[in-house]
């Protein structure tokens, strides 16, 4: 880019694309964005869980015209699903059908290295890129014309695949010793999601540029609610974002997420709701809420949560 204001019109680019795709991102999402698609670095996103960490992988596929891959982390998860496994079963298979074409390797073979010697070069075809099954990574590092890498919830993972992914993102290469070693020709826009349940190590945060997100506040969720609801009363929309907000600061043993505050917003848009009421919460509370005690802690708390936020879509 050759001066400020072509940067300020490619972020500005960034953020119009990823709002046409459904995702409101804030400057500082675009720009992050802008960044780690120019400077070729993956990009760490941390926060809670449902701040629109994946949301915003997707989004910048579709904004950037990128296929997604998704690598879903878990604990246990090691490099043989996450990079390539060897197809046994077709290799099992290829053996039996091939048996005859064996024997005639080795016939007149004397000793047992010989013999070995003869099959050396079709036991070779066993591991070539007919029998390879791409993972996430590998493909991601394949895909023609790149691609966006989702590593999701990275934190899930173990310390030892977590050292494994480091050779990925800071050289976005492999290897593998059958093959060798496989460059990406376009690298991939590798976004990386935590909801921080563990601490990542310094070495993977050190390749990654860092991005915190955290729950929008009651504008710009109610922009997000307008435009995945575009049905929704506006008076109800300020309503139902600020009861949400307000519901956020009770102790909840899992707060509601953007995605669950939209569910909620189609949910009474669908039982054709004017305003927000008591009864009309403690009906559908469970489409925000996950878990019974949340449900019970927000009950006990309806009315005066409700009144807050009547008053605070009032003086909006």
């Amino acid at each position: 880019m050759d001066d400020a204001a072509s940067a300020a019109d490619a972020i500005a680019a960034i953020a119009a694309g990823l709002a046409e795709h459904g995702y409101l991102p804030t400057r500082r999402i675009a720009t992050a964005l802008l960044l780690a698609r120019e400077l070729r670095k993956p990009i760490l996103v941390e926060g809670p869980a449902g701040v629109g960490k994946t949301e915003l992988a997707k989004a910048a596929g579709a904004t950037f015209g990128l296929p997604l891959v998704r690598l879903q982390c878990y604990e246990g998860l090691d490099e043989a699903k996450a990079l390539y496994e060897w197809k046994y079963g077709k290799q099992l298979l290829y053996t039996q059908i091939l048996k005859d074409t064996f024997a005639r390797h080795v016939e007149g073979a004397g000793a047992f290295d010989d013999a070995m010697e003869r099959l050396r070069d079709v036991g070779d075809l066993f591991f070539s890129e007919q029998f390879l099954d791409e993972r996430p990574l590998l493909r991601a590092l394949r895909t023609p014309g790149g691609a966006v890498l989702l590593v999701d919830e990275v934190d899930k993972s173990d310390e030892e695949f977590e050292a494994f992914l480091l050779e990925v993102l800071s050289e976005f290469q492999v290897t593998i010793p059958e093959i060798g070693t496989v460059r990406a020709l376009t690298p991939p826009l590798a976004v990386l999601t935590s909801n921080a349940t563990r601490e990542l190590g310094d070495a993977l945060k050190r390749r990654c540029l860092h991005l915190a997100l955290d729950y929008p506040d009651a504008a710009r969720e109610e922009r997000i609610v307008a435009a995945r609801v575009p049905g929704i009363d506006a008076r109800l929309r300020a309503q139902l974002v600020a009861f949400v907000q307000q519901l956020r600061a009770v102790e909840l043993r899992k707060p509601p997420s953007i995605g669950e505050t939209i569910d909620w917003a189609r949910a009474l848009v669908l039982l054709h709701a004017a305003e927000l009421g008591a009864e009309l919460v403690r009906e559908t509370i469970n489409v925000l809420l996950k878990y019974e005690d949340d449900v019970a802690v927000a009950s006990a708390q309806s009315g005066a949560l409700l009144a807050k936020a009547r008053a605070a879509a009032r003086a909006v």
